[in-house]
């Protein structure tokens, strides 16, 4: 999956990852200092040493020292420990980070997956909706366009809408805003194709050129590009995109359920999802 900035986002994991450690730590610590209370307390010399001064409230420093020392002795002996509470975390957070996103995607639905100015292909009345972000600059949508191609031609249910989400470059910008004014004209879809299937680098004069060669009106394409209503469609894609987590491309939706990047088994993932939804029913897409 195309990221905003690799080298960036690999710093930004290695930072998490730090700091997850540290939290991590930290809960440990805490689990611990409970820990050494308990298995001490029954020591006379021990508990006078650790037990807080009057109120309950603050160490001496005789004490943190001491305390700290069980701490340290027992995470040594059992560094496994460690692991266990950094799963345990990890484990809790994404949980609780797919709650948040199934709880937005429930809530906000008509503007993910049914938006009356959606850019379509398939069927516009389709019973099953995938949405996919994407930029054209972006390898990795290339080389997933073929799989998206097969499931819209093999398919005639599915309802397939595309959301520009140009993070690459300047060049990506461009070419998403002649996407939406070809959309204007009636040919995002055929757009959408030439221009991910293109070689070379995606920008205006290259998008411009394939919008000509699919013979549509320039001068309302130019138009197009500058006003309103394509600058607010493109802002409100990036908006939704950011609400959702979503920094990397492509990126599928399909219910509650995302597809991130472009496996090579791209085409069965989102048919068996599709396929799944159409079964069970799917309130919101």
């Amino acid at each position: 999956m195309t990221q905003k900035s690799p080298d960036r986002n690999r710093a930004r994991a290695a930072s998490a990852g730090k700091k997850l450690s540290v939290i991590a730590l930290g809960f440990a610590c805490l689990a611990f200092a409970a820990l050494a209370a308990s298995n001490f307390g029954n020591s006379s010399a021990r508990a006078d040493t650790i037990a807080p001064t009057a109120g309950g409230k603050v160490f001496t420093d005789e004490q943190k020292k001491a305390l700290g020392d069980i701490i340290r002795d027992y995470l040594i002996k059992n560094p496994e420990v460690m692991f266990e509470v950094q799963n345990a975390l990890d484990e809790k957070s994404q949980k609780e980070q797919e709650s948040k996103l199934k709880a937005f995607m429930a809530k906000n639905a008509k503007q993910i997956y049914r938006a009356p100015d959606s850019s379509v292909a398939g069927d516009p009345n389709g019973d099953v909706t995938v949405v996919e972000f994407f930029d054209y600059n972006c390898g990795y949508c290339k080389h997933g366009l073929p799989e998206v191609q097969k499931l819209i031609h093999d398919d005639k249910k599915v309802r397939f809408v595309f959301k520009e989400l140009p993070i690459l470059s300047t060049g990506s910008i461009e070419a998403a805003k002649v996407a939406l004014a070809a959309k204007r004209q009636g040919k995002y879809w055929e757009f959408h194709q030439a221009m991910l299937g293109s070689k070379g680098v995606a920008n205006e004069a290259s998008a411009l050129k394939i919008a000509e060669s699919l013979g549509l009106d320039m001068d309302k394409v130019k138009a197009d590009m500058a006003g309103d209503d394509v600058k607010n469609e493109l802002q409100s894609d990036l908006l939704l995109a950011k609400q959702l987590g979503v920094n990397g491309t492509p990126h599928f939706l399909v219910g509650d359920k995302s597809v991130p990047g472009a496996p090579d088994d791209l085409h069965d993932q989102l048919e068996a999802l599709v396929s799944g939804y159409r079964k069970t029913g799917c309130n919101m897409c």
